[in-house]
């Protein structure tokens, strides 16, 4: 399974903030502190991971969880259907299904499916995964 990154690979998130938080934000952004709101907050969460990154590190080994992005193409999911094999998913970060995958074959071969993150596959796919238990025990 292919792990490669791209720079690109992002999900939108939203949040509310009150209007002082929201105002010291636009303030540093004003003095170029930061080069936006976007700036900042990135450079907040990327603040509070660093802290937490030793704690991160050990559950993420200890639930036996995959960081990073993990992709599968319906070669991969064929070569474990052959090999009468099942896959187990734990994975923090992307899970990236191919839009060749058939949601058939995901059914046959994923046994189950746990992601704290995003996932990107087609609806198909997605409603399999769901059954399988997709983001049931680690919702985001």
């Amino acid at each position: 399974m292919n792990q490669s990154v791209r720079p690109t690979d992002t999900e939108k998130i939203t949040i509310n903030m009150g209007p002082v938080d929201l105002g010291q934000i636009d303030l540093l952004v004003q003095e170029g502190f930061f080069a936006n709101r976007t700036d900042f907050i990135r450079s907040a969460i990327r603040s509070q991971l660093a802290t937490h990154q030793e704690t991160v590190r050990r559950i993420t080994l200890r639930k036996d969880v995959v960081m990073g992005v993990q992709e599968y193409t319906a070669s991969d999911l064929e070569r474990v259907r052959v090999a009468g094999e099942k896959l187990v998913i734990r994975a923090l970060g992307l899970v990236r299904f191919a839009h060749d995958v058939p949601a058939d074959l995901v059914e046959v071969t994923v046994e189950s499916f746990e992601v704290l993150g995003a996932v990107q596959a087609t609806p198909a796919v997605k409603a399999v995964l769901a059954r399988c238990g997709a983001n049931r025990s680690w919702q985001p």
